[in-house]
């Protein structure tokens, strides 16, 4: 093997390795505030408007969802634009889920889900398993994106093979979360 050879791929791995840690560290950061947003800071007075936003976000994890799936039909069909199109869309919808979510959070705190017996531990298993995900997809869509927007090909399809599953996931179970809370709320 060629030094210069060795040398490009040592190259590559080393800024790979930076790009995840980088990656890692801005999900962890965002993570921990979504806890202490939820969970320790309590909610506060609310406009009216934020009450809609439960059903927004809902409406933007399904079209996130769509999104995806059209990205993934695309990239089979070897339409390499609509693909790129289809995915930045996807993140888009997925960025204004976020920022509805926070938002929501801001003011509504913990949310917690009225309804008992099986559906609740139903609820609860859907619920943990997309946040579980959430936490993983997060830093794969990331990554994913950063990888394709760079052209670096062989990086993106590596992760993307596991990020599309998992957001897609995590798309679907939350608006799963929506119409369980909608269904058995008061």
């Amino acid at each position: 093997m060629s030094t210069s050879l060795f040398s490009a791929r040592t190259q590559d791995s080393v800024q790979s390795r930076s790009v995840w840690v980088a990656i890692s560290a801005l999900s962890f950061v965002a993570f921990a505030f979504l806890v202490w947003l939820i969970y320790f800071r309590g909610g506060s007075s609310a406009p009216e408007w934020v009450s809609s936003l439960p059903a927004v976000n809902a409406t933007l994890n399904f079209m996130s969802a769509v999104c995806l799936l059209a990205g993934y039909l695309s990239i089979r069909r070897c339409e390499i634009t609509a693909h790129k199109r289809y995915m930045i869309t996807a993140t888009c919808f997925s960025a204004f889920f976020l920022a509805g979510y926070i938002t929501y959070h801001f003011f509504h705190g913990e949310t917690t889900f009225p309804g008992h017996g099986w559906v609740r531990t139903a609820y609860f298993a859907v619920l943990a398993s997309h946040v579980l995900l959430s936490m993983i997809a997060l830093p794969l869509i990331f990554a994913t994106l950063y990888f394709g927007l760079g052209s670096q090909f062989r990086f993106h399809r590596k992760v993307a093979r596991w990020t599309f599953p998992i957001w897609m996931y995590v798309s679907v179970t939350g608006v799963l979360v929506f119409l369980l809370l909608r269904g058995y709320s008061s």
